[in-house]
C-alpha cells in the first residue's frame, strides 16, 4: 500500500484531475499535475505543477522521481508516456489498457471479439473503403473519428455513400468507425472501480440524457429494472476483467428498444456521469481512483440518495459574466462544483451541479425550474 503523506502524480489537469487532486489531498496525499495548460483547473489545487507536453521526457522523469505512482485523467494520454513512466514507477491504468480504449477501431473490435454486443459498425481506414463499409450498414449512420473524438466532436450523420464521403473528408481523412444508428429506449453508464488484486465494486447505474452529444443530466438511480442494471454491472466487470484493468472505468450502453445492452464506449477513468457520487455515495469515485491507485481496500459505493447531475456549460454565461449562481444555491438539495476554468465558451464543461432529494420523480421538476432559470435572457 502507497499511504497518505506519498506524492501521487497525474497526467491531466482538468476537471476530473481537479477533483482527483482535491480527493488526494483530503485523504493527506501530496499531488503533482503534468499538464502542457498553464492555468489548468486542476493545477489549481496540487502540489506541483509541471507545465509540458505529455511526451516530453525530461517532465515525465521529473514526475516518476517526485512520485510513489501515477495515474491519468483522460485516455488520450500517449500510451508511449504511460510506457516510459511504468519503468519506474507503479502506473493505472496501463497503457495496455488505453492502447485499447483510446482507438474506436480497436475498442470496437475487442468488443466484437470478446462477445459484446454493440451496434453494427464497419472500420474504414482510408476513403476507398468507404463504398464497402456502406454497403454493410444500414442507413442512417454515424461517422466518428477512431481517435480523440468526445462529447460528440469529431461526429457526422450520414444518409448517403455521398454523405459519407463528405463527412470523411470533413473529418480530415482519418481512420473512422462507420456505426449504424439504433433505436434506443434510454443510454445509461456503469462506473466500477477494480484493484490490482481484482477486487470490484461498482456504483448505482446513471440514466444518461444528452444534448448536442453532450451529457446534460444523469439520473440515479436509472429509471430500468434491476436485472438490466444487474447485467450491465456484470458485462462491465467482464470488460476490465479482460482488460487487466487497475482503477476506475465507465462503460456507457444503449439499451436498445429489444431490451439488449448495447456497448456504445468504454471509458477508461472517472466518468462525468459519476459526477454525483461525490455528493450523493459514501466513496467518490475520485476517492476510489486514489485508493486504486495506491492498493488500498476499495472504497462502500452505497448510495445514500437519489441524485440529479446537471451539466453546466459555456453557453450559460454571456459577455464573459457568470450566471446567477443564486438559482442554484437558493435550493437546499442543489450542490454545486465550479471547475476553475478562466474562459467559458459554447460545449465546454464549466462546472455541475447535483441535486439530492427524497425520489428521482421529486428531484426532476426542481431540476428542470433551475436550468429554466439559469437560462441568459
Amino acid at each position: 500500500m502507497i499511504l497518505p503523506g506519498a506524492t501521487l502524480g497525474i497526467l491531466g489537469g482538468g476537471q476530473l484531475g481537479r477533483f482527483f487532486v482535491m480527493a488526494a489531498r483530503k485523504m493527506g496525499y501530496r499531488v503533482v499535475v503534468l499538464d502542457p495548460e498553464e492555468n489548468c483547473p486542476a493545477a489549481q489545487w496540487a502540489d506541483q505543477h509541471i507545465c509540458a507536453n505529455y511526451t516530453d521526457h525530461a517532465a515525465l522523469t521529473q514526475l516518476a522521481q517526485a512520485c510513489a505512482a501515477i495515474t491519468t485523467e483522460f485516455e488520450n494520454v500517449p500510451a508511449s508516456a504511460l510506457d516510459y513512466l511504468a519503468q519506474t514507477r507503479p502506473v493505472c491504468p496501463a497503457a495496455t489498457a488505453l492502447s485499447v480504449t483510446q482507438d474506436r477501431i480497436r475498442e470496437k473490435t475487442f468488443l466484437r471479439e470478446n462477445a459484446f454486443d454493440t451496434a453494427p459498425f464497419v472500420a474504414v481506414a482510408q476513403r476507398q473503403d468507404l463504398r464497402a463499409a456502406f454497403a454493410q450498414i444500414t442507413p442512417p449512420a454515424l461517422m466518428k473519428l477512431s481517435r480523440a473524438g468526445y462529447d460528440g466532436k469529431g461526429q457526422r450523420w450520414v444518409r448517403t455513400l455521398d454523405e459519407a464521403e463528405q463527412a470523411f473528408d470533413e473529418l480530415g481523412g482519418k481512420p473512422c468507425v462507420l456505426e449504424a444508428g439504433v433505436a434506443i429506449q434510454t443510454e445509461i453508464s456503469v462506473l466500477i472501480a477494480r484493484g490490482g488484486d481484482g477486487a470490484v465494486v461498482a456504483y448505482s447505474p446513471s440514466e444518461n440524457q444528452h444534448r448536442d452529444g453532450i451529457l446534460d443530466i444523469g439520473i440515479v438511480p436509472a429509471r430500468i429494472s434491476a436485472e438490466l442494471a444487474d447485467r450491465a454491472t456484470q458485462i462491465t466487470t467482464r470488460i476490465a476483467a479482460l482488460l487487466a484493468y487497475q482503477g476506475v472505468m465507465a462503460v456507457e450502453f444503449f439499451i436498445a428498444q429489444d431490451g439488449k445492452l448495447l456497448v456504445n464506449e468504454i471509458a477508461p477513468r472517472p466518468h462525468n456521469s459519476g459526477h454525483y457520487t461525490l455528493d450523493a455515495c459514501v466513496t467518490s469515485q475520485f476517492e476510489q481512483q486514489v485508493r486504486a491507485l495506491c492498493g488500498l481496500p476499495l472504497g462502500d459505493t452505497r448510495l445514500l440518495s437519489p441524485a440529479v447531475m446537471v451539466n453546466l456549460l459555456g453557453d450559460l454565461w454571456r459577455a464573459e459574466q457568470a450566471p446567477a449562481w443564486d438559482k442554484v444555491l437558493s435550493h437546499p438539495g442543489a450542490k454545486l462544483h465550479l471547475y476553475g476554468k478562466y474562459y467559458a465558451r459554447p460545449g465546454r464543461k464549466m462546472g455541475h451541479f447535483t441535486y439530492l432529494g427524497e425520489s428521482v420523480a421529486a428531484i426532476l421538476p426542481r431540476v428542470a425550474a433551475i436550468q429554466a432559470a439559469l437560462k441568459p435572457e
